[in-house]
This record gives C-alpha cells, sequence and structure tokens, in this order.
C-alpha cells in the first residue's frame, strides 16, 4: 500500500509524554498535535526510547486494532528509509559513507523504495522478484501473480513476471475492441489469432490474446463471487482494497495460491495545510485498511494475508509555517493474522532539533533499511534465509534480516 507524496509519519505516530514529547513539541511548533487529542497505544513492551505514543486522531480504527487485546494483528515498524549502508549524522555530515542517489527527490525515492536495492540501476522491483520465484506454484499460468488496482509501478516489476492491472470494478476491457460492430470485432480478432513470422508481431499478438482472455476471466470469476459482508467506504483507497479483497475471495475459482497486489493513495506531500490535509488522509487509510482486515477475517483468509505501508520519504521535522518538507526516515504499518502485533519494532529517533539522529533541516537518519523491512516479509512469503541475497543483494550490511514482526 503506497503512500505516495512521502506521509509524514512523525504526525502519524506521535509522542504523548516524556523526553519525546518534549523534543517533539520543541520541533513541532504549531503543527504539533496535542497530546490530549491522540489515540493512546498500548504497546505490549515499551518503545526503545521507553515513551509514551498514540495515533494520529484521525485513526481510531487502526489504534483499536493496534491494542486489540489476545492477538494483536497491527505493528508498527519505526523509522525506515532507504540505505546502502548503516549510517551516523556524524558519518552523513562527512560524506565518509555513501547514501543512496537523489534524497529527498519524489521520484528517484519512490524507485528506490520499490526496488531489491536502494543502488541498483534497473527498473525491477522486490515485489517483482518474489513472483519470479513463486509464480510456478500456481496452477494458473495464465494471469500474473502480480496484480495492480493503481496501474504501473516498479514494486511489481521482475524479469520473467509482468503484472496485471486492474480497475476498482474489475478487469478492464480493450474499449476500441468492445465498441466496434461485431464484423469488425471478428475481422480484429482474426488478425489477433493469426501467424505471424515476425517476433514483435507474435508477441504483439500474444500479449493482446492473453489480456483479452484475462479480462473475461477476472470477471466471471467475479460476477460468480458471493457478495461479501464487509462494507468498505466509498472511497479511492476503500475502493481499490474492496478489489483487492474481492479477488483474494475468488482465487479458488481462478487456481491462485499466491499473489502480490499494488494499491496506493496519494496526497501526502504536504507543503502547507498539513494538519487538515494529512488528516484526510489518514481517515481514509484508517477507514479503507480495517475494512480490508475485517473482509480478510470474514473468508477466512487473515492469517495468508499481510498488508504493509511504504512512502518514498517522511517528513522534516522542522516545518515551513503549516506544512513539512522533504525527509527521510519513517515510521510504517504491517496489518494481518500473521503479524506479531502490539508492537513498535525497531529504534524510535530522536527528534531533538540538530540532534543525533538530525542530519539538516529536521531529516531524520533511518535506522531500519528499506532491505530490513522488505527481507523480513519475504521471510514470511517463503524466502529461505540462504536465498535473501538473491533477493535484496545489500542485505547483509545491515543488522537482522527478520525485524520479527511476522510470525
Amino acid at each position: 500500500m503506497y503512500l505516495y507524496g512521502g506521509n509524514d509519519a512523525f504526525n502519524m505516530l506521535v509522542p504523548v509524554s516524556g523526553t519525546a514529547r518534549t523534543a517533539y513539541a520543541a520541533a513541532r511548533g504549531a503543527l504539533a498535535l496535542p497530546a490530549g487529542d491522540l489515540l493512546a497505544l498500548h504497546p505490549l513492551a515499551a518503545p526503545s526510547d521507553g515513551s509514551q505514543y498514540g495515533f494520529n486522531p484521525a485513526m481510531p480504527q487502526l489504534a483499536a486494532l493496534f491494542n486489540q487485546s489476545g492477538s494483536s494483528p497491527l505493528a508498527i515498524v519505526a523509522n525506515v528509509g532507504p540505505l546502502l549502508h548503516p549510517i551516523t549524522k556524524a558519518e552523513y555530515e562527512a560524506g565518509t559513507v555513501p547514501v543512496p542517489a537523489q534524497l529527498f527527490s519524489h521520484s528517484d525515492q519512490t524507485v528506490t523504495w520499490q526496488r531489491t536495492h536502494a543502488n541498483a540501476i534497473d527498473r525491477r522491483g522486490w515485489g517483482g522478484r518474489l513472483a519470479d520465484m513463486f509464480h510456478e506454484t500456481n496452477p494458473n499460468q495464465q494471469l500474473s501473480m502480480n496484480i495492480s488496482v493503481d496501474g504501473e509501478n516498479v514494486f511489481q516489476a521482475g524479469d520473467e513476471v509482468v503484472p496485471y492491472f486492474v480497475g476498482q470494478g474489475g478487469a478492464t476491457g480493450i474499449q476500441f475492441v468492445q465498441d466496434w460492430l461485431p464484423s469488425r470485432r471478428d475481422a480484429f480478432l482474426a488478425l489477433r489469432d493469426a501467424s505471424y513470422p515476425n517476433a514483435l508481431q507474435r508477441e504483439y499478438a500474444r500479449v493482446m490474446r492473453r489480456s483479452m482472455d484475462n479480462e473475461v476471466m477476472i470477471n466471471a470469476a467475479l460476477e460468480s463471487e458471493p457478495p461479501l459482508a464487509t462494507t468498505f467506504p466509498d472511497t479511492h483507497l476503500g475502493r481499490q482494497l474492496r478489489m483487492v479483497a474481492r479477488l483474494i475471495h475468488v482465487r479458488g475459482a481462478l487456481e491462485m495460491q499466491r499473489q502480490i497486489f499494488f494499491v496506493a493513495l496519494g496526497g501526502f506531500d504536504t507543503h502547507d495545510n498539513q494538519l487538515e490535509d494529512q488528516a484526510t488522509q489518514l481517515a481514509e487509510l484508517d477507514g479503507a485498511l480495517a475494512a480490508f482486515h475485517s473482509a480478510m477475517v470474514e473468508i477466512g483468509t487473515a492469517d495468508a494475508v499481510t498488508a504493509f505501508t511504504a512512502s518514498e520519504f517522511g517528513r522534516t521535522t522542522s516545518i515551513n509555517g503549516d506544512g513539512t518538507d522533504h525527509g527521510s526516515g519513517s515510521h510504517h504499518l504491517i496489518l494481518g493474522g500473521a503479524v506479531n502485533g502490539r508492537h513498535i519494532y525497531g529504534t524510535m529517533p530522536d527528534l531533538t532539533v540538530e540532534g543525533p539522529d538530525d542530519a539538516g533541516w529536521g531529516q531524520i537518519i533511518p535506522k531500519i533499511a528499506v532491505d530490513q523491512y522488505a527481507a523480513t516479509l519475504a521471510r514470511w512469503y517463503g524466502v529461505a534465509p540462504g536465498d535473501m541475497a538473491t533477493v535484496f543483494p545489500n542485505i547483509g550490511r545491515f543488522g537482522p534480516s527478520d525485524l520479527g514482526f511476522l510470525s
């Protein structure tokens, strides 16, 4: 679940008390959320800094899932970001340890987050690499195991697997063919199914045929689907996640055993009007993600489905009046029945202005590499520890490759 624009996680997960609260309030000034408005979280173990934290008040359903007694399905991973090596503030300022290219750039860091490592030069994603490894486990080899409800992305691009795009209402047909009269459409289909000597012609015909066949197959499965009892919010993200839930619901009819889905929500580039705009976006995230988990519980797949957030970077702790600028490290959410929930994993950053984690202008240095975050998900997905470096070539540079947030 990609949050385009750079989600300000420091106003999503906020210190309520202690020295962390003092540093946050001093850095954030007028953008500091009042402690009394925060939705208190009750982790099973204290965060690394010993402070108490709360969610943004726009996230009541996710707060309830985090605090759920017994087995909570929601965890938080603190201060994650693209890294080439572990790095300290002194090393960053001295330039003695390399960092990913074009830090603080939306387009570059979006690609960096989704690739298999931060210094890759191709556009192959780690979701695509997982699909390359596991797609043959699906009986249905016609349909890609990687499905996007938000169009093109680097994350799902593999060497062998090409993602398949669907709309919020189902598989989308080729409009110009659908609009043609039957005689014209029949002529097109005859051309599509003809034999061609040229490799490019054959590939074009193959892709066209597969696309049209997939549309029929997916929509037929969806039409036969017993309706979900779970009600999803009628929002951009709610409609996307409802489609993902429906596709998981008909996985038997589609003969799919493993799948990777991509959904996204934009609007997180909050240079101004942040308090109002981010609250709107987080409320949409809260409602859609909670509904998705309810649907997974409803159809009995909660233990086999994990949802996680990604965003190109966090925001600065410093403010520019009523917004924040491009930062680096950020917090992320993991939700599912296999999640070891009610924990905040990793090291909470020191938000002190010009403090040990502040690279300048309030840009917080990540302590956990995207590689570690992704490798934890990949291990749960089935990648053996000995094969982890084939997916994430830089993983050996960092600490544990399994952060422990999945069982």
